[in-house]
């Protein structure tokens, strides 16, 4: 796995590590507020590596925390957005006014910026080769005067401060998303401990996928937001905006850039939902044997003032006036802020957050011949529509078939006992007052029908927000994390579970707790009745299916194998903690335009692949002799 989010990087559970981190030994929460430090560069080692300041001073490691903690604290997870725009500077608007002109107005105005098509009553004089006098005659004129509006929304779930990924590589005005993307996507192949290229290599280039996009494409200034824009603020649109801007471009980036693959490729949007329909179409490509390898994920990066305003206009965000109603309060301070995502307790809206998570998939024979460290397993992913709605964004009903098969599934794999007594669920949690009544409906309803007493349920969104299309990315990474270190974070925010929360068989807990999970239900209900659920099984009930399925043989020849894996993370994740980030982006390299291939009736060579790409296809639909007329 890989990825960043509010909480820091995926790998090496970091991010998970941050969430739960006055739970963690002293030493643990040492290494995870040294890494943060270094990523958000208020530390750097040098190559003996030894430690230095912000100002290049030598300190030791613990002077290091000691000196950075409370800005860490402070500057990761929920807080006031740090975006000028949203403060003091406040949002640049144009407001429309009609000028109601006494006498003639003339002015001077370079060539270049005079638009093409005047008025006709404008007069217009040459002063010289670059600058016009325009005399525009008394009367009525329509203008759009420039202005700055207070943000009305000013918290967010934002990267650490300090960290972009856009100087880790060569990038070239790429959308924010994008270059979130090519961290993330680098980072899972870290955390993996194989060498790509060796991996690739081992495969028929067919056997390979990527999966991959967002709930909303790319709508910053890079991308679609800045062409949309270009006409009304009078810059030119780029030739790089319009394919930037899709919402499939992670998947298009990493084919392109990172991983050099010719398999399968796409995303399915879905909004809320999105990260769990991309994990779904990994799963069901490797089920059917079309694929041992799939790449999985999404990048959202939704934090600019147009789709922070959209949603705020649609009454969905918590916005300043409804936290000081909130809590009868006259000014928000930064610890406010921090506050302002509630799941499950009263709250007024969720909170806008940004991240970007991958998965690696490969089926069971492959992680087993490669050595591969398993962090888990995904048995299915399951997906529902709402039916007849009133509002299109408005919960339904697709979510209690989705919750309700995947407990069945795990009841018919694990048992009622391990059902019952061992399993998590990472709702949705968005910190409305709709979701808080309708997700705990659901939750309730089938913990009733399983006969669930009190079921953990973690809401990961107190900590780093909503991040559209890659929430269910966040949940599944902190899931992972609970798995690994046997703690289930808390719910900080939740000073008292909502009246209207139907909360009797459920457990919601401020604090972190101990928790072994043999599996974690992945929750997701999205805008438009886009509901799905994903179940992820721990790595130890996994080893338990691999055993079953290959024997104690194989799995103890895959453990041994394992070490060099374990090894070669280990030292990216050194690496990665030190702040030493080295993105894997190959522009340029490898390129293939078609002349360079040798095709035959069976198979297609690619130059730089190891192995063909095989053209025997499966058939199910009957054959016709060559005799018979159609």
């Amino acid at each position: 796995m890989g990825g960043v989010n509010p909480a820091g990087r995926t790998s090496g559970h970091q991010a998970f590590r941050r969430t739960v981190l006055d739970a963690l030994p002293a030493d643990d929460q040492a290494q995870t507020l040294l890494g943060l430090a270094a990523m958000m560069r208020l530390a750097h080692a040098q190559a003996d590596d030894t430690w230095h300041d912000a100002d290049g001073q030598p300190l030791d490691a613990a002077a290091i925390v000691e000196q950075t903690r409370q800005r860490v604290l402070d500057h990761t997870l929920i807080r006031r957005i740090e975006d000028p725009r949203f403060n003091a500077e406040g949002l640049p608007a144009n407001r429309r006014a009609s000028l109601a002109l006494e006498a003639p107005m003339t002015f001077h105005v370079r060539r270049r910026q005079l638009p093409e098509s005047l008025p006709p009553t404008w007069q217009v004089r040459e002063l010289d080769r670059r600058t016009l006098e325009v005399t525009v005659p008394a009367g009525e004129m329509d203008v759009m005067l420039p202005e700055t509006r207070p943000a009305q929304v000013r918290a967010a779930g934002q990267l650490p401060s300090g960290f972009e990924p856009s100087r880790l590589y060569r990038s070239v005005h790429h959308p924010r998303g994008l270059s979130m993307t090519i961290f993330a996507a680098s980072d899972c192949l870290g955390d993996s401990g194989l060498d790509w290229d060796e991996l690739r290599d081992r495969l028929d280039p067919d056997q390979v996928a990527v999966y991959a996009g967002n709930s909303i494409g790319q709508l910053d200034d890079e991308g679609w937001g800045g062409l949309l824009k270009s006409f009304v603020s009078g810059k030119r649109a780029t030739s790089k905006q319009m394919p930037l801007g899709y919402g499939q471009m992670p998947a298009d980036f990493l084919n392109a850039y990172v991983l050099g693959s010719v398999g399968g490729t796409g995303a399915a949007l879905g909004a809320c939902a999105s990260f769990l329909y991309n994990l779904r179409l990994g799963v069901d490509d490797i089920r059917a044997g079309r694929r041992r390898l799939v790449m999985v994920g999404t990048a959202d990066a939704p934090i600019t003032p147009e789709i922070v305003e959209g949603f705020r206009a649609m009454g969905a965000l918590a916005d300043d006036d409804s936290l000081k109603a909130l809590d009868a309060l006259e000014l928000l301070t930064d610890a406010d802020y921090q506050r302002a995502c509630r799941p499950f307790a009263r709250n007024c809206g969720f909170t806008m957050g940004e991240s970007s998570q991958f998965l690696m998939l490969m089926d069971d024979a492959l992680a087993l011949e490669v050595g591969a460290e398993v962090l888990g397993s995904v048995p299915e992913v399951f997906v529902n529509a709402d039916g007849w709605k009133r509002s299109i964004s408005a919960p339904g009903i697709g979510n209690y078939i989705t919750l309700g098969k995947a407990a069945s599934l795990v009841r018919d794999m694990l048992g009622d006992t391990a059902l019952r007594e061992r399993t998590i669920v990472h709702a949705h949690g968005t910190s409305t007052p709709k979701n808080r009544v309708t997700e705990s409906h659901v939750l309730d309803l089938v913990a009733q029908a399983h006969g669930i007493q009190a079921w953990p349920v973690v809401a990961v969104k107190a900590f780093v927000g909503h991040s559209q299309g890659s929430a269910a990315g966040d949940q599944l990474a902190s899931a992972l994390g609970s798995f690994a270190h046997g703690l289930l974070p808390g719910i900080p925010t939740l000073e008292a579970v909502a009246d209207d929360v139907h909360a009797e068989r459920l457990r919601l807990f401020r604090d972190p707790q101990r928790f072994r999970a043999d599996a974690a239900f992945i929750n997701a209900k999205g805008f438009g009745g886009n509901n799905a659920t994903g179940v992820v099984l721990s790595p130890a009930v996994t080893e338990r299916l691999l055993v079953a399925r290959h024997g104690e043989t194989a799995v103890a020849a895959w453990q041994a194998r394992r070490e060099a894996t374990r090894e070669a993370a280990a030292g990216y994740h050194r690496d990665a903690d030190f702040g030493r980030f080295h993105p894997r982006y190959r522009f340029g390299e490898g390129v293939l335009e078609g002349p360079e291939l040798e095709v035959s009736d069976a198979a297609i060579h690619i130059p730089g692949y190891a192995r063909p790409v095989s053209l025997v296809v499966d058939n199910p639909f009957g054959r016709l002799d060559d005799g018979e007329e159609s």
